[in-house]
């Protein structure tokens, strides 16, 4: 059972009434309630598409009956599958994320595992100047001079959208909540252009100031609008390395 990369475009998913309605009884009352709690009709398409993939991969990987699938979150949100699974599976991690036009799912049989995707869009009624003043504390200085390297505001802005992917592709692996000081995080990202369909493995990351060499980051353009991170890192041994984190692996 190997790594697990799937893109579903909800965005172009229409649903009638009846499918909608089986969809949602598909999932868990608790899920479906969360689900509800969206203001737009697209987002909540979006965060139910999502369940469904986790839902299709355990299924599909780990042979558990749809109706059978008890998903619960961490004390930070994360997903975990809470069914007794055979020792083989014991170390199985995945991650979702939707925004924009798609949902997307990684999932592993022995590392953490955490996924992101953001579509580049303009910054609603702020100018991206304004805007990037206003998320200054978010980045370092070097990841600030590499966005704002780029040629035109759309390039500058289509580049932090893809730090802030790779940074909250390592949160959510570590399993962290809202409060996380992102500066802590730096990342060297490594081609500055990535093609459309290609997975790039060569963006390192800084944590502290160090070069953290058991973390992998894959990296693809869904089209040229979305970007998707991938972190790939060891079960065992960082939350004991890095116990300020307050990390919940489940």
């Amino acid at each position: 059972m190997g790594s697990v990369r799937w893109a579903f475009p909800c965005a172009a998913w229409r649903p009638c009434r009846q499918e909608w309605l089986l969809a949602a009884r598909l999932v868990q009352p608790e899920e479906k309630d969360r689900i509800g709690q969206f203001v737009f009709a697209r987002d909540a398409k979006a965060a139910l598409a999502g369940r469904l993939l986790m839902r299709k991969l355990i299924a599909e990987k780990l042979c558990i009956p749809w109706n059978e699938i008890n998903l619960q979150r961490t004390s930070k949100g994360k997903p975990f599958l809470a069914n007794h699974v055979f020792s083989i599976y014991s170390n199985y991690n995945f991650n979702v994320s939707h925004q924009g036009d798609y949902a997307v799912l990684a999932a592993e049989p022995e590392l953490q595992v955490g996924i992101d995707i953001m579509k580049t869009n303009l910054p609603g009624s702020s100018s991206i100047p304004n805007f990037f003043h206003i998320m200054k504390r978010q980045f370092t200085g070097t990841e600030w001079d590499v966005i704002k390297s780029m040629s035109n505001e759309w390039m500058q802005l289509d580049m932090f959208h893809r730090h802030w992917a790779l940074k909250e592709s390592f949160l959510k692996a570590i399993g962290v909540g809202i409060g996380f000081n992102l500066q802590r995080i730096e990342f060297n990202v490594s081609p500055l252009q990535l093609e459309i369909g290609k997975v790039y493995k060569e963006t390192k990351m800084l944590l502290d100031g160090d070069e953290e060499e058991e973390w992998t980051f894959e990296e693809t353009r869904l089209d040229d609008h979305h970007h998707v991170a991938v972190a790939l890192g060891k079960q065992e041994g960082f939350g004991q390395k890095h116990s300020d984190l307050n990390i919940d692996l489940q």
